[in-house]
């Protein structure tokens, strides 16, 4: 297993680490146990290069091996739902429809073994994770201020990682604690991923042990900075060395963070510009004589369906499957992707850039600012997947030889051991959170999901709005007339499938909390009939322009909107609440949670509203509409309207 030890500072903005790797077996075939690969690179099957780069490693060439995940999320357990498969493969319908073929994945225990077996038998291996660690985790996690995670992490050999937004989610003062160890105050507002768990339990706690020791790898930061000054919160690279190799690794976040959390914990700091950190990072890392350098950025973008040949011969729409790979010569799955510019100016000293935050599985090739290859790559989410990344240092040359590197993904399958120590992890705390995981808090009579229709409904964001609509702690000055919930907080669907110990159609305090984790509070407020449309307006406009951020709305409000040429817009006159069209002029009360109120995800028209009144925690709405309404039956999506 690798495991980072011996972190010392090199410059200001830089830590060194020895990466310490288990000695050369002759076990090549167990080094990689893959499903199915594609490989972007002048090698066509990655695991005849591996012996080839094997051989090599004697002579001129170097192999060394990047594995690389992200938007891990607290996932210890193996996720649930579409957030735990992978998609393989389509098969089609008599009617044309597509449906995806997939496959169970993720979970600490099976990613911990998956790592281990592509390390084996080689001495240059490094693990990196490219940002969300943590942050809108579940109980388990969250419930012990995701300090479970960071000791999953560091067992299973995470030799560095970047921040992503949400390791933000709590302010400054929390990451900072997460990295360097200590423990949280549980009595102080806002420390808590889970204050609800917390009191309900007196179990959920910082330091379970007695002590937390802090992550025990390098977390980077290059592009945030405290406000006035251009020094990183957190070291911007670090230099790795195992095998023989030097690898430099920079960690920098979207720029666009601080419209994506909630603000009162980073009001001191400020994300700057991606490639402006890393190409300054870079030069400092090449003072440092290392041999490879490779980027992690926290952005990525959304994959359009492709173009699937279907057995019948013909062509249709299908999501890409986890070994999608960009066209020969071509970035055409990037198009439009925030991280297409960062990976098209970062400097041409960087080799290679994992990416994140899209949540997408990818391994393009896009062009340095010399015109020279350069690998770009994503493995999703949830644990659910590994890019195995090799680089081929050229002895003679000093240089990472970009035609023979090679990259693939590795899905982490559950048919493999359990990692024994990370499981042992896991036990450990699900122990001490059992008391509140398991207690059910209503039924549901099928599936509840987060997928949205093509309008961008989904029967949960439905359910999760009435929620926030019917809970009496924000009507102390009016009942809202509607509420408004944000697609990004919706973080798991709900299954009729037991998840555990419960019964088909239970809902526990644990898949509850899955799907609302991040502790907000409800807020209601008054928005005139003009911010209602400037609200609705903002899902397609500002920062939500590449990507449509569409809110679930309450039931009584309905509206309309299309794709015009210029954009998509609302249509005039087709808001209404009640049946009744939306005066502009009028005032509503209307509700969301207290992230969307301070105007986050770009919805600058909460910022405007008036006499607002905070009411109780979001799960603990949830929870109490589920109790009164059980067993509950999704209604038709049709508050929306596309057309």
């Amino acid at each position: 297993m690798t495991v980072p030890v011996a972190h010392r500072g090199v410059t200001d903005d830089f830590e060194e680490c020895q990466v310490m790797s288990s000695r050369r077996t002759r076990a090549v075939a167990a080094a990689l146990t893959v499903l199915s690969c594609a490989a972007v690179a002048a090698v066509a099957d990655p695991r005849s290069a591996l012996a080839e780069d094997e051989r090599a490693r004697s002579g001129r060439y170097r192999d060394v091996q990047v594995l690389a995940f992200n938007d891990f999320h607290g996932n210890l357990q193996p996720p649930s739902g579409s957030g735990g498969r992978v998609v393989v493969g389509h098969t089609v319908g008599a009617g044309g429809a597509v449906t995806d073929a997939t496959v169970d994945a993720g979970g600490a225990a099976f990613l911990a073994t998956h790592l281990g077996r592509l390390r084996a038998g080689r001495r240059a291996t490094f693990t990196v994770a490219a940002g969300d660690q943590v942050g809108a985790s579940p109980l388990l996690s969250a419930a012990f201020h995701d300090e479970p995670t960071m000791e999953a992490l560091r067992s299973m050999g995470v030799s560095a990682a970047s921040v992503g937004n949400h390791e933000f989610d709590k302010g400054e003062k929390e990451l900072l604690r997460l990295v360097r160890g200590g423990c949280a105050d549980d009595s102080a507002p806002g420390t808590s991923s889970s204050a609800a768990a917390s009191v309900e339990s007196g179990r959920a706690q910082s330091c379970p042990q007695g002590r937390y020791p802090g992550a025990g790898f390098p977390v980077l930061a290059a592009n945030v900075y405290h406000k006035g000054t251009t020094r990183p919160i957190l070291p911007g690279g670090v230099v790795l060395r195992a095998g023989g190799i030097r690898l430099g690794v920079i960690g920098v976040v979207l720029k666009d963070t601080a419209t994506i959390v909630t603000q009162e914990g980073i009001r001191d700091l400020t994300f700057g510009d991606e490639v402006e950190a890393i190409n300054r990072q870079s030069v400092q890392l090449r003072r440092q004589g290392v041999d490879a350098i490779v980027a992690l950025v926290h952005q990525g973008g959304p994959i359009p369906k492709q173009p699937w040949t279907a057995p019948d011969g013909k062509t249709y729409p299908a999501n890409t499957t986890y070994d999608a790979s960009c066209s020969p010569g071509r970035t055409d799955l990037l198009t439009g992707s925030p991280v297409l510019p960062i990976a098209a100016k970062a400097d041409a000293s960087v080799d290679a850039i994992v990416t994140a935050h899209s949540h997408q599985a990818y391994v393009c090739s896009v062009p340095d600012p010399r015109g020279r290859p350069r690998l770009v790559t994503q493995a999703a989410s949830f644990g659910r997947l590994i890019t195995d990344l090799h680089l081929t240092y050229d002895t003679r040359t000093r240089a990472v030889a970009r035609d023979r590197s090679w990259a693939a993904q590795q899905v982490v399958t559950r048919d493999v051991p359990a990692d024994p120590g990370v499981s042992a992890l896991i036990d450990r705390y699900s122990q001490r959170v059992a008391p509140i995981a398991g207690r059910v808090v209503g039924r549901i009579s099928t599936d509840v999901t987060a997928a949205q229709n093509p309008a961008g409904e989904s029967a949960l964001g439905d359910l999760i709005s009435d929620a926030q609509l019917a809970d009496p702690s924000v009507a102390t000055k009016g009942a809202p007339a509607v509420a408004f919930m944000n697609p990004g907080g919706i973080r798991a669907d709900l299954t009729y499938a037991p998840g555990g110990t419960d019964r088909p159609g239970e809902v526990t305090y644990q898949e509850a909390f899955a799907v609302q984790p991040f502790g907000n509070y409800l807020v209601s407020m008054d928005m005139t009939g003009r911010h209602i449309y400037d609200l609705l307006g903002q899902q397609f406009t500002g920062p939500n322009a590449a990507a449509p951020k569409v809110l679930a709305v309450s039931k009584g409000l309905t509206y309309r909107w299309r794709r015009g040429q210029s954009g998509p817009d609302i249509v005039p006159g087709s808001v209404a609440i009640g049946g009744v069209p939306v005066d502009q002029a009028k005032t509503y009360r209307v509700v969301a949670n207290s992230f969307l109120a301070d105007g986050g995800d770009g919805f600058a028209a909460f910022t405007q509203a008036t006499n607002k009144v905070v009411g109780r925690a979001d799960l603990m709405a949830f929870e109490a509409y589920l109790t009164a309404h059980s067993p509950y039956t999704p209604g038709p999506l049709e508050r929306i309207t596309l057309g």
